[in-house]
């Protein structure tokens, strides 16, 4: 058996051809670096608002950074496999002006940047300057017709029962409290409340006769430490964001008789917590029977350009998102419409004339 042409084989799996012939006119990743990569040197300007300037450690291009995550999302890659692409990936290096092989960044970068961003309310910098091109070629017309449709979003989180929402809210409560036990004298049940929710969980083969003691308890609990606290000196310990978020809890899932006895509601309200790590997200339902979907999360609104064209097989589209949009799960859809609507002002782009 003869040995292959490994000089055949070489130049079969070069790289070395030029963009023009990997990356022809209609390549996502020519269309990236000629249209999308300058509106996003156009934005360097706020990015580096983000960054401070003295602090003696040298910053990744925030501007790579902020292409790295539009490639990220389109590919739909982790941020330890979006920066490999960075690395190695032809088309990557090519839409960020780069070259193959060049010094990446560990991946917790990706994250701290899109953490940079939320703080300093540039969450939608990307989402914006892109708009803003899809205008200026005139692709999206600052005043078109629009259709506006509206999604469930999961939160990120575990499915509580209302028990393990009550006794975990009661744990955030205590351990915020013990950051702050300096400023006063523990009460005379503090050692109890802390090895009941501190120190033990739940047996999940406890009896339901058993939780249902346990959800008593934990209500009874939540009043004795809110009373105390309400009668604290220092008025901030009362104001603190678990001390807060335990009265809420303990408000949508139990109620003072006139006895005054202790009472489970049998239903949550509307917006009601399900899980205290993140109070924001809530139940909702769409849809009945068989085609109904439940969820905990959030509502999301999506406003899409309306070009009724007949496209040919393969034929990009030619309607562009507008506007995307998070609202309270059970908040309805004439809400989420006035929220869009705000958005795209914002954004320059006009009320639509029918959506």
């Amino acid at each position: 058996m003869s040995l292959p042409d490994f000089t055949t084989q070489t130049a079969f799996f070069s790289i070395t051809a030029g963009p023009d012939r990997l990356f022809g006119p209609t390549n996502r990743f020519r269309i990236f670096v000629e249209k999308i990569y300058p509106r996003l040197v156009e934005a360097r300007s706020v990015l580096v608002e983000a960054y401070c300037a003295g602090n003696g450690s040298p910053a990744i291009e925030p501007v790579l950074l902020l292409g790295v995550s539009i490639l990220q999302y389109t590919e739909g890659v982790s941020d330890r496999e979006a920066v490999e692409l960075l690395g190695c990936h032809a088309g990557w290096a090519f839409a960020l002006n780069r070259t193959l092989g060049q010094k990446t960044f560990h991946p917790t970068v990706p994250v701290n940047f899109r953490q940079r961003l939320i703080e300093h309310q540039h969450s939608a910098l990307a989402f914006s300057a892109i708009l803003d091109g899809l205008v200026a070629e005139g692709l999206v017309d600052p005043r078109s017709q629009q259709r506006l449709d509206s999604t469930q979003r999961m939160g990120l989180l575990s499915k509580m029962s209302r028990l393990e929402c009550m006794r975990e809210t009661l744990r955030l409560a205590l351990e915020e409290l013990e950051e702050t036990s300096a400023k006063f004298a523990p009460p005379a049940f503090w050692d109890e409340l802390s090895e009941r929710y501190l120190q033990s969980k739940v047996d999940y083969r406890t009896p339901i006769s058993v939780l249902k003691l346990k959800m008593d308890q934990a209500g009874g609990d939540a009043v004795r430490l809110l009373e105390w606290v309400g009668q604290l000196s220092d008025r901030t310990i009362s104001q603190g964001k678990q001390v807060q978020l335990l009265e809420r809890v303990w408000n949508e899932n139990f109620q003072l008789q006139a006895d005054p006895t202790l009472q489970q509601r049998e239903a949550q309200p509307p917006g009601a917590v399900h899980n205290p790590h993140e109070p924001e997200a809530q139940w909702a339902a769409k849809g009945t029977g068989k085609r109904k979907k439940e969820h905990t999360g959030y509502k999301i609104q999506v406003a899409e350009t309306v070009k009724e064209v007949q496209l040919q097989p393969g034929e990009p589209t030619q309607n562009f998102i507008t506007a995307v949009v998070t609202q309270d799960a059970i908040g309805s859809d004439e809400a989420g419409q006035d929220l869009v609507e705000q958005e795209q002002a914002a954004m320059g782009l006009e009320k639509p004339p029918v959506l």
